[in-house]
C-alpha cells in the first residue's frame, strides 16, 4: 500500500506558488521522486520540469500569471472552483482557517483556499484521513475544473497539474481501504 509522500505534496504546494529561482532544482527533485513512487505522474511531470530548465525567470513568471491569473476560468483558488464567489465560499474560507489554527498552521500570505496553500498543508499534516478527504472531497474536483479550463495540451502549467492529479488519484486509491472503494462506488 503506497502512503503519501509529504515531501512531494510540498513541492507541489511550492511548484504551484509564484515562480522563484529555487523552483528548478525542485522541479527535478519532485521528478525523481515520482519516477520511483508514480511513473505516470512522472510522465506528465517531465514536460513541466523541462520547460522551467529551458526557461528564465521571467518567462516562468508570464506563463505563471497568464495561466492563473489572467483566466478567469483558472484561478488556483480551491473555493472558487468548488463555489464560485458565493457564501459558500466564505465558509469555506472559514473552515480552512479553523482546520489550520486547529494544526498550528499558516497559510501565510495567500488566502487559505489557495492551491499551493492546501498542498502545503496536507504536506505538513499527520492527519491521513483529514488529507484525503480534502484530496477527495477539494482538490480532484478543482483539479478537474481547472485541467478543463486550460486548452492548450502542451502548457507547462496544465502539465504541473495533471501530474498532480495522477499522483493524488493514486495515492487516495491506494490507501482507501477496499471497502471504503466500492462503498464509494455503489453511492456514485
Amino acid at each position: 500500500m503506497a502512503t503519501m509522500n509529504l515531501d512531494l505534496c510540498l513541492g507541489f504546494g511550492e511548484l504551484l506558488s509564484y515562480p522563484v529561482e529555487q523552483h528548478k532544482p525542485l522541479a527535478v527533485d519532485c521528478y525523481r521522486q515520482l519516477q520511483q513512487q508514480e511513473p505516470a505522474a512522472a510522465a506528465a511531470f517531465v514536460e513541466f520540469s523541462n520547460f522551467l530548465e529551458q526557461q528564465e525567470l521571467p518567462r516562468i513568471e508570464e506563463v505563471y500569471t497568464a495561466t492563473f491569473d489572467l483566466q478567469a476560468l483558472c484561478h488556483p483558488y480551491v473555493g472558487f472552483q468548488l463555489c464560485g464567489e458565493s457564501q459558500a465560499r466564505t465558509m469555506f474560507l472559514m473552515k480552512l482557517q479553523e482546520l489550520y489554527a486547529e494544526h498550528d498552521f499558516s497559510a501565510g500570505t495567500e488566502l487559505p483556499d489557495h492551491l499551493s496553500v492546501l498542498l502545503r498543508f496536507i504536506g505538513s499534516s499527520a492527519d491521513p484521513a483529514g488529507n484525503r478527504d480534502i484530496i477527495i472531497d477539494a482538490l480532484l474536483p478543482t483539479l478537474e475544473k481547472l485541467l478543463k479550463s486550460i486548452e492548450a495540451r502542451d502548457q507547462p502549467y496544465r502539465q504541473l497539474l495533471r501530474a498532480l492529479q495522477i499522483y493524488l488519484t493514486t495515492t487516495v486509491e491506494t490507501e482507501l481501504p477496499e471497502q471504503q472503494r466500492q462503498k464509494e462506488l455503489s453511492h456514485g
